[in-house]
This record gives C-alpha cells, sequence and structure tokens, in this order.
C-alpha cells in the first residue's frame, strides 16, 4: 500500500511526532510548543498541541484572554499555578483538566521545569489580548 504522504492523496491520519518536533517559538517564550496536526485535519476548526516548560525558564506573562470558542487544557507532567478570573488560582498537576471559558481573563503566575500540557482549541489560530 503506497504512503499517501508520499503521493499526496490523502491528509495524514496517524502521526509519529520524535522527540525533535517541539518548535521553541510560540506564543510565550518561556514554553516550546509541539503541532499536533488537528488544524490541517480540520481545515483550521480545531487545535490541538503539547506544550512544555523550557527549562530554567519561568513564567512572564500578563493577564490575558483569547478570542476562541473552546479551550481545553489536560496536565500530562509536572504542575503550574494560574489565576482565572473569577475563580481564584488553582494549583494544576498531572491528570488535572482545565476548561478555560471564551474570553476568560487569566494569567499563569509559577510552573514546574517539567511541566508538560496537552491543549485543545476552536478554532486552532486564535488572538490573545492583554487585560487589566
Amino acid at each position: 500500500m503506497p504512503d499517501s504522504h508520499a503521493t499526496g492523496t490523502k491528509p495524514e491520519i496517524v502521526n509519529h511526532l520524535g522527540p525533535n518536533s517541539f518548535k521553541p517559538d510560540g506564543l510565550r517564550p518561556f514554553f516550546e510548543y509541539r503541532p499536533l496536526g488537528l488544524d490541517k485535519l480540520t481545515g483550521g476548526k480545531v487545535g490541538a498541541h503539547v506544550i512544555r516548560a523550557k527549562p530554567g525558564k519561568h513564567a512572564d506573562a500578563p493577564r490575558h484572554t483569547h478570542a476562541l470558542s473552546f479551550q481545553f487544557v489536560y496536565v500530562l507532567k509536572g504542575w503550574a499555578i494560574f489565576e482565572y478570573e473569577g475563580y481564584g488560582e488553582h494549583k494544576i498537576v498531572a491528570g488535572s483538566t482545565v476548561y478555560q471559558p471564551p474570553g476568560i481573563k487569566h494569567k499563569e503566575i509559577a510552573h514546574s521545569d517539567d511541566f508538560e500540557v496537552l491543549e485543545i482549541t476552536m478554532p486552532a489560530e486564535f488572538e490573545t489580548a492583554t487585560a487589566d
């Protein structure tokens, strides 16, 4: 059976991402991002990536919001402390899930060097704005 990636006939529905698949540049300079390809498979309707901390780098971002309709986070490793408007501070750890309502103001306060999460968003691309 021919490799559909090589022939270009169908989008890849199975991907094998190696240890070098993290990108050093993304929304936050203290994280690395591993895109999972859902943006291409869904025409931009859904985004998914694994985000991990850059060891020795610490959270340094203002309170902000995202212009999207859905955002879900599942913690794979480590821990982080976030502040969510109307919900207070929460320490999330491996196994924690977070549904961030559209437009909620939030800020990361701290994270462990091994912090890693799976994040799913709708749409894949969205704007982020600083919030008061």
